[in-house]
């Protein structure tokens, strides 16, 4: 599976995210401005040098922006977890990906994948029990659907508070949970536990298993392998780099990190190649 970012989503989401413009950009880098809309467009960089000013100017990690930019890094391939199935829908051709944690009968949803139907059919076919629909964040692609699967199962539905406003749909408020920080949802003999991580939306939530052998994080669009989620609005940008910086990326190296577009990644290999992750003592 490609990367849901390229160089030029990349360049983007942090110019936008700080406010600046085409032409702020060109004066910190001393490039044309006409390169740089280039670039953004999908232009490959004419040279590392080019890549180094864009970073330096933009505060992304240099060397993990040349990996994306010039070598073309990809995460290595992670297989799902037994306990886990990821479930792919679309929305007008755009890919998204929702998942089934599950144990012995027991399952929750994290995100909907914009694919109601095919939540309910895995539901069925494996004869699991639902217990809770844990949203990532209040966005079409990851939270249409839920009149849908509480049609059929009357369960509580986890989202930030500060994202109930972007759902198209609300349930009933008795069912409707604010995941605390912390907070812990049982799944047979698993533990998930909610990660409060706000910047892609305000109220965004990430929801980790600390499983001893294949701990896993559902990060939704807070972050992407090399890249992170659009900050909306874009004055949560420096709010979502401290989520990602300070809450994601403090996580065990080992953590599998199954993301709402593209492939899935770890901790281990976004500290090394994130250009918005922690920057390196040498940069």
């Amino acid at each position: 599976m490609p990367l849901e970012d390229e160089f030029c989503d990349i360049l983007k989401k942090s110019r936008t995210g700080q406010g600046l413009s085409v032409g702020d950009v060109a004066r910190m880098t001393g490039l044309p401005g006409g390169d740089i809309t280039a670039l953004e467009r999908g232009d490959r960089p004419k040279d590392r040098a080019e890549v180094r000013a864009l970073a330096k100017a933009l505060g992304l990690r240099v060397e993990s922006l040349e990996q994306i930019a010039i070598d073309k890094w990809e995460p290595v391939a992670q297989h799902m977890p037994p306990w886990v199935e990821m479930v792919q829908g679309s929305i007008n051709g755009y890919g998204v990906q929702g998942y089934i944690l599950h144990d012995g009968d027991e399952a929750v949803l994290v995100d909907t994948a914009y694919n109601a139907p095919a939540m309910l059919d895995q539901l069925r076919r494996r004869g699991l029990r639902l217990l809770g629909i844990c949203l990532t964040h209040g966005h079409a692609d990851h939270a249409d659907g839920i009149e849908q699967i509480l049609g059929h199962h009357d369960v509580p539905v986890y989202l930030g508070p500060d994202d109930v406003a972007l759902l198209s749909w609300r349930p009933r408020p008795d069912l409707l949970v604010a995941p605390a920080d912390g907070l812990s949802i049982k799944v047979g003999r698993r533990t998930v536990r909610c990660l409060t991580t706000p910047g892609h939306t305000p109220g965004g939530i990430c929801y980790c298993v600390d499983d001893p052998q294949l701990p896993v994080c559902f990060v939704g669009d807070t972050l992407f392998a090399g890249s992170i989620g659009r900050s909306n609005p874009r004055e949560l940008y420096s709010t979502h780099l401290n989520s990602v910086r300070d809450r994601v990326l403090t996580l065990s190296p080992d953590y599998r990190l199954l993301p709402g577009h593209g492939p899935a990644t770890t901790i281990e290999e976004e500290l090394e190649h994130n250009p918005f992750g922690v920057f390196n003592r040498r940069e």
